[in-house]
């Protein structure tokens, strides 16, 4: 953990979304100083699932030693975030900090995203950050030692981070895109960084997205809050960046990262927008995501194939793949998992194969199930043999949107279980 040292004693950050989660971590990390938090979130009254109001976050700001101010901010509406800016002046005398935190997510591509969800994600994400930022900036100009941090990833144009959630990828790089631009303008005045986790965080948002038992390969909100107040300490010069929380750290001094795991030894699972596996970097894009058509059209094993070709054949690894779940099957799987798994490949091997294990003694092969799945799974052929043979974890898959889920995600989670049983046999 990286220690306190006093230096934002006294100073105001404004923190949109920090009622809970990553925002809330930030404002007790500086609250420990004795900064002054504004805490700018919509939630007043009690979430029916999600934890925390402004003002329970206000009770253990000052609790940490820091001074609150709870301000009732929904980022989509102009006028919450002036009434607050102004409020923020006139109690605590200017702001030196602002921390854009504030984000709405919806892993879903362009035919399943919904309009107002379209909606939400832009306005809250780009326009609220541009125009908190905006209110902010007059003030900042005024202070010491001015800081705008966005919690937004580096920008990326590999195609394969647009592909499967367009809207949000968009939302968050436009987020990015306000660090880029207001670095350069406000140079030497005020100083304008990104930052975003290596590994995914374990926040409500998270369990929502990955379901039970996924909090194990995460790490707590406290690693963000340790390399934003990293960020918030060092001089105005620092700015235009786009850092990540351990390489960061890293370079801080910190050595054990096994305090920020919420099962320490166990695997992380890295967050999306970065390259994590060797495949992915050998998608990096040429020319602004122009992939060359000899790549685009190498099957798994890198042999060129005719982009149109022919359905699985019957020695193909999907097919093996399939055959070698067939023969393992078992009335013990049957019984545990009870669950009809449908798969959607696209690629050279596509089509729709299906693992039922609801069914007397369970089967599995090409075409729908016999039943009604209870899960449908889409991916390309390619991850979908690497995932069964625990080349590609399925967690990661579907954090890095290589997997598209519909349907019981618990069950979709007793599966990946079963995969690691399989995997000896694959």
């Amino acid at each position: 953990m990286l220690p306190n040292t006093g230096k934002l004693a006294g100073c105001t950050l404004f923190i949109t979304g920090a009622s809970r989660g990553i925002g809330k971590a930030i404002a007790l990390k500086a609250a420990k100083d004795g900064a002054n938090i504004v805490i700018a979130a919509k939630t007043a009254e009690p979430h029916p699932t999600l934890p925390g109001t402004i003002y329970t976050a206000a009770a253990e700001i000052e609790a940490a030693g820091g001074k609150a101010l709870p301000c009732i901010v929904n980022v989509r509406e102009e006028q919450q975030i002036i009434n607050a800016v102004e409020k923020a002046v006139k109690t605590f005398g200017g702001i030196d900090i602002l921390v854009n935190n504030a984000s709405a997510i919806s892993l879903t591509g362009t035919l399943e995203t919904e309009t107002k969800k379209v909606n939400l994600m832009m306005d809250v994400n780009v326009r609220g950050t541009y125009l908190t930022s905006k209110t902010c900036l007059p003030h900042l100009r005024k202070s010491r030692n001015p800081h705008i941090l966005n919690l937004s990833p580096p920008m990326n144009l590999n195609p394969m981070w647009f592909k499967n959630h367009c809207a949000y990828t968009i939302s968050k790089y436009g987020m990015s895109m306000c660090v880029l631009g207001m670095a350069e303008e406000f140079r030497g005045e005020v100083a304008v960084n990104a930052l975003w986790p290596k590994t995914a965080i374990h926040t409500a948002a998270m369990d929502m997205l990955g379901g039970s038992g996924i909090e194990k390969q995460c790490r707590k909100t406290d690693i963000l809050a340790d390399a934003a107040y990293c960020i918030l300490t060092k001089p105005k010069s620092f700015t235009g960046n786009f850092i990540i929380d351990e390489v960061l750290l890293r370079e801080e001094g910190v050595k054990d990262f096994d305090v920020y795991a919420i099962a320490p030894g166990h695997p992380l699972m890295p967050d999306f927008f970065l390259d994590v596996e060797a495949d992915m970097t050998a998608m990096k894009q040429e020319g602004y995501g122009r992939e060359s058509t000899e790549k685009k059209h190498k099957g798994p094993d890198g042999v060129k194939v005719n982009a149109e070709s022919a359905p699985a054949s019957p020695l193909s690894p999907v097919a093996e793949t399939f055959r070698v779940i067939q023969g393992a099957m078992s009335e013990e799987y049957v019984r545990t998992t009870q669950g009809v798994f449908q798969f959607e490949l696209s690629g050279d091997e596509g089509g729709t194969w299906y693992i039922d294990l609801k069914t007397k003694g369970g089967s599995a092969g090409f075409g729908k199930p016999p039943v009604t799945a209870d899960v449908v799974m889409s991916m390309s052929s390619a991850d979908f043999v690497k995932m069964f043979t625990g080349k590609l974890k399925p967690t990661l898959a579907f954090m890095s949107g290589k997997l598209r889920i519909k349907g019981n995600m618990a069950l979709a989670i007793k599966l990946e279980k079963m995969l690691t049983q399989l995997n000896s046999k694959l």
